[in-house]
């Protein structure tokens, strides 16, 4: 991981994350001045749980997912965080160590926003701050879905529901990452578990399996399963 900053750079990236689309120009150099590019390769930790919190992490490119994990070691998938998203919110406004773990999934290119510095430019952009703000707000959203769908679904509704919103049109293209054993940890469960819920519903004529996609046949079942309770 080496870290760098250079502030065109930073601007040409950031000024085009939707994160960042309203703020002040003179914010927004503001941001590129603090930020610092760091680079991870596939596997490796970019934070821990329980950590100091550093800042605010905005994603250049490649793909992390963020994660609780159990004394066990067992994961519960939180989040995938992709091009153009901004992670670590929560740790920056309630200065708090670091709730999650996050874990590169293949090469990324990452800047982070040292926390003093942005709340400083949150201070002059109140625009910046409800931004922010909101962003919040809807990963609170999120977070109450995960657990309604944990304590009320089943794995084989929360895998329909999972298909319905990452299909493009009829097909979820599975990126190279993206094995059983990540999308069971994303559902709460088990490869064991999930795969038997993807047998079902191949079995219901629902969807189709392949190595690197799966095709929905029948969206409107697909729905009615989603909407399952236990």
């Amino acid at each position: 991981m080496a870290g760098r900053n250079t502030a065109p750079d930073a601007i040409s990236v950031l000024s085009a994350v939707p994160y960042f689309a309203e703020a002040e120009a003179t914010t927004l150099q503001g941001v590129a001045q603090a930020a610092i590019c760091r680079h991870y390769e596939g596997g490796e930790m970019v934070f821990l749980e329980g950590e100091r919190c550093a800042g605010l992490y905005v994603v250049q490119e490649g793909w992390l997912k963020s994660v609780k994990m159990s004394p066990a070691g067992r994961e519960q998938v939180v989040r995938f965080v992709g091009p153009g998203e901004a992670f670590n919110e929560l740790g920056v406004l309630a200065d708090t160590p670091n709730q999650v773990t996050v874990i590169a999934l293949e090469p990324c290119a990452v800047w982070l926003i040292r926390r003093e510095a942005l709340l400083a430019l949150l201070e002059a952009d109140r625009r910046l701050a409800r931004i922010i703000t909101q962003n919040l707000a809807r990963r609170a959203l999120h977070l109450m879905s995960l657990v309604e769908d944990l304590s009320l679904r089943s794995v084989e509704a929360r895998l329909a529901r999972l298909l319905l919103e990452q299909a493009r049109e009829t097909t979820l293209h599975r990126r190279p990452w993206a094995t059983q054993a990540e999308m069971a940890a994303r559902l709460g469960t088990v490869p064991d578990v999930l795969n038997r819920a993807l047998r079902k519903l191949a079995d219901e004529g629902l969807i189709r399996v392949a190595r690197h996609q799966i095709q929905v046949l029948d969206r409107q079942a697909l729905e009615a399963k989603a909407l399952l309770e236990l």
